[in-house]
């Protein structure tokens, strides 16, 4: 699973970058977070996350904009894993045969029964995943956040867009997977604001947002690092819950929630009050803050 946002290096070409993503892959990886056994593995060497110099941005704000994108991880860009490569083998097929149970059962301990069921595999299976519901969560958003990456990688649509056109698109085509679970994704925000969960919650996110920020072009080594990704995860976070109260066909008053967003934030004469209340939502919980929102 991806552990934080870390300093990305933009590689010219999409192939190139991809290489470089995946040259240290194993087909199965033994997790850490999964696996019940006590194989030794080779990890590529890690070095810590190189944000912006804090000589340079000394203001406290820059260290709680974005809290979870300086203390989460440290793997450089090019050296990040498939996120779907941290599951065994068996694993794998288990949640992702249970994400087709998901609908009726829930994010649930009784999809993943299925979902072995299904695959043919002893349902005692479920018994190695630590944190059930939770494991089925994320590895809902490894796989999004996988499926995404191939289609930055190959969008070749996205080439002549402005930054803000490709961050508009690829947070829809994200959302946009979400769309087949919508009336269980409130159970799975519940899951991932569970204090055992809300860790590697926010780093998923995280990593997320700083996909998209690179996929737009996003160079940036300063302050303006950490208020792009408290901006953006803030716009991802409330379109996600507005999605949730959205009954207008193909969630169409949603896009135009997400393109409203989106044009704010490219005002730079509003950045700095959207980052206050992006933080807010972002740092302190979605309830009070989205309250604000749908009143606007």
């Amino acid at each position: 699973m991806y552990r934080t946002v870390v300093n990305r290096i933009l590689f010219s070409g999409g192939g190139r970058r991809l290489l470089h993503r995946h040259r240290d892959l194993r087909t199965v990886i033994c997790s850490s977070r999964f696996s019940t056994t006590t194989e030794t593995q080779t990890v590529p060497n890690r070095r810590p996350l190189n944000p912006p110099d804090p000589s340079t941005s000394s203001s406290s704000s820059s260290s709680t904009s974005f809290q979870t994108s300086s203390a989460a991880g440290d793997v450089p860009r090019h050296e990040r894993q498939n996120p779907r490569a941290e599951y065994e083998e068996e694993q794998a097929r288990v949640l992702q045969a249970s994400l087709r149970h998901v609908i009726r059962l829930g994010w649930s301990e009784e999809a993943m029964i299925e979902g072995a069921k299904e695959v043919g595999i002893s349902p005692s299976i479920v018994g190695s995943f630590p944190r059930k519901e939770a494991a089925l969560v994320e590895f809902f958003m490894d796989d999004c956040l996988q499926r995404l990456i191939d289609r930055i990688d190959s969008a070749e649509e996205l080439q002549n867009s402005t930054p803000s056109q490709r961050i508009n698109k690829l947070v829809r085509i994200r959302l946009e997977m979400q769309a087949p679970y919508i009336s269980k994704w409130p159970q799975a925000l519940s899951i991932q604001a569970h204090p055992l969960n809300v860790s590697t919650s926010f780093k998923q996110r995280a990593m997320l947002v700083d996909e998209i920020w690179h996929a737009a072009g996003d160079e940036t080594s300063d302050l303006d690092w950490y208020v792009r990704r408290t901006v953006l995860g803030g716009i991802y976070s409330t379109t996600e819950i507005y999605m949730l109260t959205d009954s207008s066909p193909e969630f169409r008053d949603t896009w135009l929630f997400l393109d409203n967003w989106v044009e704010d934030a490219f005002d730079l004469k509003k950045t700095i009050q959207e980052a206050k209340y992006l933080a807010e939502a972002v740092g302190a919980g979605m309830g009070s803050f989205v309250g604000k929102v749908l009143q606007r």
